[in-house]
């Protein structure tokens, strides 16, 4: 009776719906179906252009290839969109989205609106490394970083959790620079045209791909001067612009350098649900990075002027799971810096 109660058993979960979806091989499951990317703010903006790119292609490069279909659910800055991934999205790899690169941090800088873990997501990927810089106009006077521990140089934010806000605070509260933030800039445009105008003398937190993109000439014709590059690692246009983590003096400095700019090589962060089964989880990175390669996708996004820098999924991963080993002294210090 127990051997044959025990062969109806196997026989009853082999047949369940859930016994069947996991065992199918992802070309098996993928087939016929479409994948929902989610995109944590409005149409239009940078982060839904880059993310529409990647819907394009990413379907060829997925077993049985699925349709993507991008959706954006913007609100609070992509937190939103992170709520919902970890607490109601579907876990069987037909959801994944893309959220802003700090998003994954605020649990750590004291957010109560965050209900997540980021170290549990199943991260797929970034689409660029990101660099950002802190620039000096031309007639400020200023040509370096150490001369602004010396002089004040005025810098436009856009708002409180912004990078060109939050950037020159932790700078100014570490290294003691003097940035002078003057608030309430709509955009990064506004910021730009008011170092024209001489109503400010900077701009820090600016990503160096948007430098490229809209203000090579700038560059070309030295009318501003790269202070620091904002990041983890160098970019490879600026092999002797200074990187922020040679100014930490201390490991707490270093700590607090690793937890605000570790949101730089995630600078188009992709994400799925966690518990997604391990077999779906390496098709969906695979195939993230198959794209990240495709000559025509890099032939549209060189077109579209957005520059590609992949960081696999288990690269972002590690890179999640070490800033949250971040004591919490150093955390609580971070919070502190940029809420005020």
């Amino acid at each position: 009776m127990r051997v044959g109660a025990l062969v109806r058993a196997v026989a009853l979960l082999t047949l369940s719906p859930m016994a069947q979806a996991q065992a199918q091989d992802p070309a098996a499951f993928y087939k016929g179906k479409s994948i929902d990317l989610y995109i944590g703010y409005s149409a239009g903006g940078g982060y839904d252009v880059y993310a529409r790119a990647l819907a394009r292609h990413m379907g060829r490069f997925i077993p049985g290839n699925p349709t993507i279909v991008p959706k954006n659910m913007p609100g609070a800055g992509s937190l939103v969109l992170a709520n919902w991934l970890y607490n109601v999205a579907a876990k069987d790899g037909t959801a994944f989205g893309m959220i802003g690169r700090g998003t994954a941090f605020d649990p750590l800088l004291g957010s109560t609106k965050a209900q997540f873990d980021a170290a549990k997501f199943t991260w797929i990927g970034s689409m660029n490394d990101e660099v950002s810089v802190c620039v000096a106009w031309h007639t400020s006077g200023i040509a370096s970083l150490q001369q602004v521990v010396q002089n004040e140089l005025t810098v436009g934010g856009t708002g409180p959790a912004a990078d060109t806000d939050q950037f020159p605070k932790v700078l100014n509260a570490t290294i003691h620079t003097k940035f002078k933030i003057i608030p309430g800039y709509p955009g990064g445009n506004d910021i730009d045209l008011a170092m024209e105008r001489g109503e400010v003398m900077g701009r820090c937190g600016w990503s160096w791909s948007s430098v490229i993109a809209t203000h090579k000439s700038w560059i070309d014709e030295k009318k501003i001067n790269v202070l620091v590059q904002l990041s983890l690692n160098k970019h490879a246009d600026l092999p002797n612009a200074p990187l922020v983590m040679d100014f930490a003096k201390t490991d707490a400095q270093r700590q607090i350098f690793k937890l605000v700019f570790a949101r730089q090589p995630m600078g188009r962060p992709f994400l799925a649900p966690p518990g997604i089964p391990a077999e779906r989880r390496a098709t969906l990175r695979k195939a993230f990075m198959d794209t990240m390669k495709d000559p025509g996708f890099l032939a549209e996004a060189e077109k579209m002027k957005l520059e590609i820098s992949p960081v696999s999924g288990d690269a972002v991963q590690a890179i999640v799971q070490e800033v949250y080993q971040t004591p919490k002294s150093i955390a609580a210090a971070v919070a502190d810096i940029v809420s005020h």
